[in-house]
């Protein structure tokens, strides 16, 4: 209970702040104390950094600075999220709340309602929008960026990281961000670069995390609850069992005890003190692992469905719901059993009935009215989205799951089942970092339905168990900045700032931030001198003529007579100094300025420049001397630019080329490569499946074992030419790069190029899949960055018919499950 000090404290901050009190009103629970104060600093005006556990909360203050612009007749609000499956949730649930006219979503492939006073897009839709200062940033006064340490992320991460430092300082700006340990870092910077920004850190998760390791079908607690919660110490039982299944097993005086305990039948030995029952001892010796269905069941008696499994393979995950189909569990009611089917038909009307017989559609149906699913990447986006929708309403009991599931989805369990304590990143089996651990344990622990989640680690031979708790004590990681200039970047900033603007700009990212934080602060010092340096020259305009000349002459003659008062010197040197006196006073008597009547008021401002100016200049010469990393890639990337002729003039003094402003809209990670095939006219001869299959070339990214394959069954005749024309002169531009200190770029993959091909066509699923070689959500994801790309080269190509050719393309290959959405 509150002391009443802390009660009127609490009432004086709520009649401070009469929207948060009236926002938190209408929640369905009390607001916690983290998310009171970031919506409490948002109503004061000031940003805010929300850094706290998956469950928390968090996009309750994101909704809050919504409420706040709504407020008002004319303010808007963006949320930004990291991935279209997130944006495409927040737009059904604001609909829920402001209703379809003033709720837009603008993901790339979707655009609904994009002048709405309250816009969900990706973050890349939001960087677009402020290099090409769209009209729909009129009003903006508010921006949510939710999930924002993916700007860690090495190919999506820089994005963040871009619109934070161009939005305008009037918006307010909201970063929602899983636990971090640097948060305060992150913080400093933002606060630096946006100002007034407070960081709130909760590390609390609204509901409590149980943490539990399954011994063959004993569920035993990971760590000692007698020993309170800040020792977290390891419940000693698991080292017993380590030791009892270790390599000196027979030496082992307690697992004699436990051999002898068998002339007792399965009679219980003493209980160790505390009163928990040990394993017993049909465990001891080499434990074999429960199979699946039997800890689907063990999870079911205990009351601890519903759960997510996470495997960390595709292959995994389909064979776990097959194994509970072949052991016939059952895990719903008639009842839900008719509520799954009417959901997956209303969902799944739209495609058609022989795409559903090539996807498998009617063994994955009769999967969910067991209670089961699988949810991975090549899984189609329409299934994922059921898998979802069904789990919230609690309809489908057990889901197993790649760790993609742990990426915002709105998808929280009763329980979560890490199987094994490793993955596979590509190249070796690893294991899984103490960040990873939080964010997939996250989910465990529903708000409002369960009063306490449940993490569940399955034994191992060779299992640690203190290492398992030290992942679970672990709950924050670092946030790293993966922010890295671009071509398309750099053109962007050119046209906008020019070169000394842009690159002090790089020098406030968090990159640099984090390599040398005094630059950062010294940048930011340089951008507000530069603005005050515009307010001085407009202060001391003259209509007589240029006063900024007329004051440059002023101050030196003013420095030479004080040189001259000083210094005696040689006669030679004194008589030469004297007649550059007299040839100044004699050019500023006759400067058109000297006559006005205003003169002085203007020669006050002239002080007030020179004098900042000169400050100004040695801050820049400072930052001259860091590290600059950043900036000097920009340099190199600037080189290269300069090189290929998108910029022309010389040192500081750059400006945009034809081609350089084509470039300004092209996005992605072969932007320089897509540009020079475009004025090299490489791909003017395709038709509109051979461009796709072009376009899907200069995308895709094949997996480690397919690096040598692909070629093939591509097209031949025109889109050969155009194929090897267009790998020739990667090569040329991968050569250019690397002379001027850049690492280049990959070849490109035309592994997937023969069936998108066949797909844009007009070919059939199934030949399609059977092509690709790939499971029908990868297609599909592969398919709508192919169409990103044919958008782009729709609009930006100045050949009328590549243009038109390029708007062909998209619309062949968004079709059928491609086309699909659920909003």
């Amino acid at each position: 209970m509150s002391s009443p000090a802390e009660r009127y404290a609490a009432a004086r901050a709520a009649a401070q702040h009469p929207q948060t009190q009236a926002f938190a009103a209408r929640q369905r629970f009390d607001l916690d104390p983290f998310q009171l104060d970031a919506c409490q600093s948002l109503e004061d005006g000031r940003s805010v950094l929300v850094a706290a556990p998956t469950g928390a909360g968090k996009t309750i203050v994101g909704e809050f600075a919504i409420h706040l612009a709504m407020q008002t007749p004319n303010d808007k609000a963006f949320y930004t999220t990291p991935m279209k499956a997130l944006s495409n949730q927040k737009f059904r649930e604001l609909v829920d709340v402001y209703g379809a006219d003033d709720v837009g979503l603008l993901t790339g492939d979707t655009n609904i309602n994009g002048s709405a006073r309250i816009v969900v897009m990706t973050t890349e839709v939001l960087r677009n929008m402020l290099y090409a200062d769209s009209d729909a940033l009129r009003g903006l006064r508010y921006v949510v960026m939710d999930e924002v340490h993916y700007l860690a992320d090495r190919f999506r991460g820089p994005v963040w990281e871009e619109v934070i430092l161009h939005l305008p300082q009037s918006v307010r700006l909201i970063s929602l961000s899983a636990t971090v340990s640097n948060a305060e870092e992150f913080g400093d910077w933002l606060d630096t670069v946006r100002g007034d920004t407070d960081v709130i850190v909760s590390e609390t998760r609204p509901v409590p995390l149980e943490q539990h390791v399954l011994v063959r079908d004993d569920l035993l607690p990971l760590f000692d609850d007698r020993a309170g919660i800040a020792t977290a110490q390891v419940n000693q039982e698991l080292f017993r069992i380590r030791s009892f299944t270790g390599s000196r097993y027979d030496d082992n005086r307690r697992a004699q005890e436990y051999r002898s305990a068998r002339h007792a039948g399965r009679q219980a030995l003493r209980p160790p003190r505390g009163g928990r029952r040990p394993v017993r001892q049909s465990n001891m010796g080499r434990i074999e692992r429960m199979d699946r269905p039997d800890v689907v069941r063990l999870l079911e008696r205990s009351n601890l469905l519903p759960a997510i499994f996470f495997i960390f393979s595709r292959v995994g995950c389909d064979a776990a719901v097959q194994q509970m189909r072949r052991a016939g569990v059952r895990l719903t009611t008639q009842e839900e059993r008719e509520q799954i089917r009417a959901i997956v038909t209303e969902r799944t009307r739209s495609l058609q009935d022989e795409d559903l017989d090539v996807l498998g559609f009617w063994e994955w149906r009769d999967n969910l009215e067991r209670g089961v699913a699988a949810h991975h990447a090549g899984l189609l986006p329409a299934f994922k989205e059921v898998v979802e929708e069904l789990f919230q309403r609690k309809l489908v009991k057990a889901v197993f799951a790649t760790e993609t599931l742990a990426l915002g989805i709105n998808m929280p369990a009763r329980t979560v089942v890490l199987e094994k304590m490793e993955k596979f990143n590509g190249e070796a089996r690893v294991a899984i970092t103490s960040g990873e651990y939080t964010q997939l344990t996250g989910r465990a622990g529903r708000r409002g339905i369960d009063v306490e989640g449940h993490a569940v680690v399955q034994w191992s031979e060779g299992m640690d168990p203190q290492a398992v708790a030290a992942l679970a004590s672990r709950r924050t990681y670092p946030l790293n900045s993966s922010f890295r200039p671009t071509y398309n970047m750099a053109v962007n900033l050119i046209d906008r700032f020019g070169r000394p603007r842009a690159r002090e700009i790089l020098e406030s990212s968090f990159a640099q931030f984090q390599a040398d934080r005094a630059v950062v602060s010294l940048a930011r010092k340089v951008r507000n001198a530069e603005e005050s340096l515009e307010g001085y020259l407009k202060a001391m305009q003259c209509d007589r003529g240029d006063f900024l000349d007329y004051a440059r002459l002023r101050r030196e003659l003013s420095d030479l007579e004080k040189k001259n008062r000083r210094d005696a010197g040689p006669r030679a040197a004194r008589d030469k100094r004297l007649g550059k006196i007299q040839n100044l006073r004699t050019r500023m008597q006759r400067h058109a300025c000297h006559s006005c009547p205003d003169r002085e008021a203007h020669a006050r401002w002239a002080e007030r420049y020179f004098s900042l100016k000169r400050e100004t200049d040695r801050t820049r010469r400072q930052i001259e001397t860091r590290t600059g990393t950043v900036a000097r890639i920009f340099d190199r990337v600037i080189d290269v630019l300069q090189t290929v002729e998108y910029l022309e003039g010389e040192g500081d003094e750059l400006s945009l080329t034809d081609a350089g402003r084509t470039m300004r809209r092209i996005y992605g990670e072969r932007d320089l490569l897509v540009a020079e095939s475009l004025r090299a006219g490489i791909w003017r001869s395709l038709d509109a499946a051979s461009l796709a299959a072009m376009a899907c070339a200069l995308v895709y990214e094949p997996r480690r074992d397919e690096q040598n394959a692909g070629e093939r069954g591509l097209p031949r005749g025109a889109f050969r030419i155009a194929y090897d024309a267009t790998e020739r002169l990667w090569a040329e531009l991968d050569d250019l790069e690397k002379e001027h200190g850049l690492p280049g770029s990959e070849p490109l993959a035309p592994g997937l190029s023969a069936a998108m091909h066949s797909w844009a066509r007009g070919g059939s699923l199934d030949r399609v899949l059977i092509d690709a070689d790939m499971a029908a959500g990868d297609f599909v994801r592969w398919a709508k960055q192919t169409i990103d790309l044919l958008d782009q080269l729709s609009m930006v190509a100045e050949d009328a018919d590549l243009a038109r050719t390029a708007r062909r393309a998209l619309d062949g290959v968004r079709r059928g499950i491609v086309a699909y959405s659920a909003v």
